[in-house]
């Protein structure tokens, strides 16, 4: 059995939750919310390590193999951040946090077997490990885990977690499956980022509002946010994919395009390649490339296409998105958590500079 990844790995991932907060409260007026935040993601941190744990040695280091990868906490800190519009960081708040985190961990389990990822967070993912039939099942055990967890929270929270569930299959579905006759392939694919990635977004800041008691006014605005923010953060994702900095982003410079996962810059190539012969030129190399596993041109057709006007397109595209999010949220108090949502939406799209 492979070992877990090293603690200073671990503990560079806590260290980077609470630089993604720094980045949200910016105000010395904030500091408080921000402390509490901060506290609040160590306690999650200990919760989720917690409840990963399994007495089968071989669940337990499968399990906690990418939550010791690192990662930013993004979903459990909009929880916490959502709640100080009602009651703040109450156990429930805490339990429904670690719970959203270990929906998302178990995804990815299952995502890169569907993908074939070689890498996540700059290690091997689980099945280039252990194979795709141990990554599959450490996903379904930390699903399990998670739906325990959401048990403890009542009727609601089980049904909100049932409905998120299903979005994230049925997004993952539609993605395999593609477009069918007469879809448009760019609204397709945003509809699949709706599902595979807004839906859980949304459900953490809803989480928040609903377990912290807060005006229940408040639940529609935060929803909104979530899924656009994580339309707008998946597709900074899609032009990061096409990164060669592969020490900051985790993975090899085109690892979703070669994996054959149509990402917006290549869908909107398309689009310009039915007009554009120096478009369907490059597109035929990318093609090619994908076609021929370990073809030498492949590499210099992703840069091409992430200096490609398409590219362009899609971190405009990103920019609009995030635009809505804070539009969505409007109807909330003027305040800290306002101005620090607004803040996340921009920390999120800036990603890609």
């Amino acid at each position: 059995m492979s070992p877990a990844v090293p603690v200073a790995r671990r503990s560079k991932a806590l260290s980077s939750q609470i630089g993604l907060t720094e980045r949200i409260f910016t105000n010395a007026e904030d500091r408080a919310t921000a402390a509490a935040i901060e506290r609040g993601l160590e306690q999650v941190e200990a919760g989720i390590l917690r409840e990963v744990s399994f007495a089968d040695s071989v669940a337990d280091v499968a399990t906690r193999y990418l939550l010791s990868a690192g990662g930013k906490r993004v979903r459990p800190m909009l929880t916490l951040l959502t709640a100080q519009l009602g009651e703040g960081i109450i156990p429930d708040v805490l339990t429904a946090a670690e719970a959203v985190e270990i929906t998302h961990l178990a995804s990815l389990y299952h995502d890169d077997v569907m993908d074939e990822a070689e890498q996540r967070r700059g290690v091997p993912t689980a099945q280039a490990v252990w194979g795709n039939s141990v990554a599959i099942l450490t996903g379904d055990l930390l699903f399990a885990r998670a739906s325990n967890l959401i048990a403890g929270l009542g009727d609601r929270a089980i049904r909100l977690q049932a409905g998120t569930f299903e979005r994230l299959v049925l997004g993952q579905l539609h993605e395999t499956v593609g477009p069918q006759p007469g879809d448009d392939p760019v609204e397709h694919y945003l509809q699949v980022l709706s599902d595979k990635t807004g839906s859980l977004i949304s459900a953490a800041a809803q989480l928040g509002v609903v377990f912290s008691n807060a005006p229940r006014e408040y639940e529609e605005p935060v929803m909104l946010f979530g899924e656009r923010i994580g339309v707008a953060f998946q597709l900074v994702d899609d032009v990061l994919d096409l990164s060669p900095r592969s020490e900051e982003t985790g993975k090899l410079a085109g690892t979703d395009l070669r994996a054959g996962v149509p990402t917006l810059p290549l869908l909107h190539l398309r689009r310009q390649a039915e007009q554009d012969g120096a478009a369907a030129a490059l597109l035929a190399r990318i093609e090619a490339g994908i076609a021929t596993p370990g073809s030498s041109d492949l590499a210099a057709a992703i840069e091409e296409l992430r200096r490609h006007e398409a590219t362009a397109i899609t971190l405009a595209e990103s920019h609009r998105w995030a635009e809505s999010a804070v539009a969505a949220i409007q109807p909330l108090p003027e305040g800290t958590v306002k101005k620090a949502l607004t803040r996340f939406a921009d920390v999120m799209v800036e990603r890609s500079s």
